[in-house]
């Protein structure tokens, strides 16, 4: 099982946390520092997604530090309302990137533990009662021998615990990599996929996702103007996650969230908009064309700027706002934190599920 409520021999809580081992039955505890979205909505989600760069942007991700930890945890304590969801891209496990300038806890600890014991410290010292419950998605690693990883790579879903989960594939995240040359050199690159059950009783479906940089041996990559999404390893791995969401969802009402290396208007964008039906959740909120849209940078490399992830959804869901997203390299609370932006938003649930 590769749910990690708590680390290993920890009770997640700090002396002044009124709830250790408190269960379900909190679930009424309402509207305590923004517990509910705008308008006491029940059936509404608000949903992170953000890619963190393994923890370690101060290092330009050479390596993991504990301060990145803390702070990207304390500011998610610190929003308002707070999250039901978080989509996490680039999350190590293990390896010497992860822990030579931030050393273990325990000997079992990984970055998502840690994350997690940060979250609930920061929550109860600023008294919110909320918890969460998080999933870590292996994707690939880089051993130097068989004890020890160069690096690590993977995904994260983190949770409210008043949600119910219908099914997830931790164990085994679908693999929806290109290969073609190198392919022991090809990073693998994976689909996460949760059904939950809120506490309105309606079902949903999330899908995590960070498909791979366009490939340099494609002709299209030296020879076009734009590259983030029109690589066609890009294309076919877009086409493997729209099979898999397609085969595997639990509910009418899904949402597929991720860093997907492409800009908006892109062939991997036109593809899941025009060919599979997923709605662009940023666009129809902000009203937005396919260049306003890249006008909106969610991640910076040098001095570039790229509008690289997205929210995508069935067209159930009601999608209500983006409260809290900022642009890359403007003021705002994750500003410094990774080299992407979080997408926050917000939706409703429909009134039934399939």
């Amino acid at each position: 099982m590769t749910e990690r409520r708590l680390p290993p021999g920890s009770s997640g809580t700090t002396p002044d946390d009124p709830t250790p081992g408190r269960d379900a039955t909190s679930a009424a505890r309402g509207a305590l520092h923004g517990a509910e979205p705008p308008g006491g909505d029940p059936a509404a989600l608000r949903i992170i997604t953000y890619n963190v760069r393994y923890f370690g942007h101060g290092t330009r991700g050479i390596a993991s530090t504990s301060a990145a930890i803390t702070r990207i945890a304390a500011t998610l304590a610190r929003l308002s309302p707070l999250p039901d969801l978080v989509c996490l891209q680039e999350v190590e496990t293990q390896s010497l990137r992860s822990s030579t300038m931030n050393p273990r806890w325990h000997p079992e600890e990984t970055q998502l533990d840690r994350l997690m014991t940060e979250l609930h410290a920061e929550l109860a010292r600023r008294e919110r009662r909320e918890r969460y419950v998080a999933y870590y998605f292996p994707a690939h690693t880089y051993r130097l021998t068989s004890r020890t990883n160069i690096y690590t790579t993977g995904l994260a879903v983190i949770a409210r615990d008043t949600f119910r989960i219908g099914h997830h594939n931790a164990e085994r995240p679908h693999d929806i990599t290109h290969r073609r040359r190198v392919k022991s050199l090809k990073q693998t690159r994976i689909c996460a996929h949760v059904s939950f059950e809120h506490e309105s009783g309606q079902r949903f479906d999330v899908f995590n996702t960070h498909l791979s940089l366009p490939s340099v041996f494609s002709r299209e990559f030296w020879t076009g103007e734009a590259r983030m999404g029109f690589g066609p390893n890009q294309l076919e791995e877009a086409r493997v996650l729209a099979d898999f969401v397609r085969r595997e969802q639990r509910s009418d009402s899904f949402i597929v969230v991720g860093d997907f290396n492409s800009l908006p208007g892109s062939p991997v964008d036109r593809f899941l908009r025009e060919e599979i039906g997923f709605v662009d959740a940023f666009a129809r909120v902000r009203c937005m064309s396919e260049s306003e849209a890249r006008a909106f940078p969610t991640a910076g490399f040098m001095n570039l700027r790229m509008h690289l992830d997205h929210v995508y959804s069935s067209e159930r869901l009601q999608w209500l706002d983006f409260t809290g997203t900022h642009p890359f390299g403007h003021k705002g609370e994750f500003a410094g934190l990774s080299d992407h932006v979080p997408l926050i938003a917000r939706c409703r649930l429909p009134g039934g599920s399939r």
